[in-house]
């Protein structure tokens, strides 16, 4: 867990949880925005690590204490203190760990955004698997605004909405806020659900994924989020390699055994049944 922050310290900046399969990460500063810190992001990576690693857990959800805010990105007055919002000038996998892919997660993550994302949290949206929104939410990118360059988040907007709606919520701003309605539109939101509703559709979500091989599901999330970065040949022959791969998995012959017998699967995590 992270460490208090100096104005609420008997607050965890992280809360992390386990139900069952399921876990949950709870940015946790709401007297800030959830705006996240340099001690959150060692914190962070170290909790996605704990997720990749424990067979038990299956699906993860991800959102941010309070109602106003799921998390206003960097927080700007560490920004400005130490002038750098990265403890190293490394490539992307060394200093940016914030979300599942970053860190090898090839496990289900779902956002269930509780309202307003700004900049460096859109790293928790554009990462996920699936993004549930409650109808108060909303996206900005305000990097210019603040003399920062817009890539990283702003790369994986460009592959979930419109060039030039991303183009827009980039170059405008604070200017642009994009609304969880136009949002789910465009499909950077897969399902849009009222404030009180959203925590419980999210678990809802979960407990649904949470029931498939996930040995089969991670390749499944391999070779769709590998496809964004090929050809189309490349891609459907990496997901073919995939499928062959699985074969020799207990998994796929546990699949077909369960249907016919009509019972729950018995999947093997981590060369176990379990």
């Amino acid at each position: 867990m992270a460490e208090p922050t100096g104005d609420e310290p008997s607050e965890p900046q992280l809360r992390f949880e386990k139900r069952g399969p399921i876990a949950q990460i709870t940015l946790n500063r709401p007297h800030r925005g959830n705006a996240l810190t340099p001690t959150m992001h060692d914190a962070i990576s170290g909790i996605w690590q704990e997720v990749r690693d424990d067979g038990a857990i299956r699906v993860v959800i991800v959102t941010g204490a309070g109602d106003r805010h799921f998390c206003l990105g960097a927080d700007l007055e560490a920004v400005a203190e130490t002038g750098k919002v990265s403890s190293g000038s490394g490539p992307l996998v060394d200093e940016v760990r914030w979300s599942p892919r970053v860190n090898r997660v090839w496990k289900p993550v779902i956002a269930a955004v509780n309202g307003l994302v700004v900049g460096a949290g859109l790293h928790f949206v554009v990462d996920a698997d699936l993004v549930i929104a409650a109808d108060t939410a909303a996206f900005m990118d305000t990097h210019v605004n603040v003399g920062m360059v817009g890539a990283v988040e702003n790369i994986g907007l460009a592959k979930r909405l419109p060039l030039g709606t991303a183009l827009r919520m980039t170059l405008m701003g604070s200017a642009y806020r994009l609304p969880a309605a136009r949002a789910h539109a465009l499909g950077l939101v897969d399902e849009v659900t009222t404030p009180d509703h959203l925590m419980e559709a999210a678990e809802e979500m979960a407990t649904v994924i949470a029931k498939n091989s996930p040995q089969a599901m991670a390749l499944s999330q391999q070779a769709i989020w590998g496809s964004l970065e090929m050809g189309y040949t490349e891609a459907t022959e990496y997901g073919w390699a995939l499928v062959r791969a699985h074969w020799s998995h207990p998994d796929f012959t546990e699949g077909p055994r369960a249907f016919v017998e009509r019972r729950e699967p018995n999947w093997t995590v981590d060369g176990a049944p379990g």
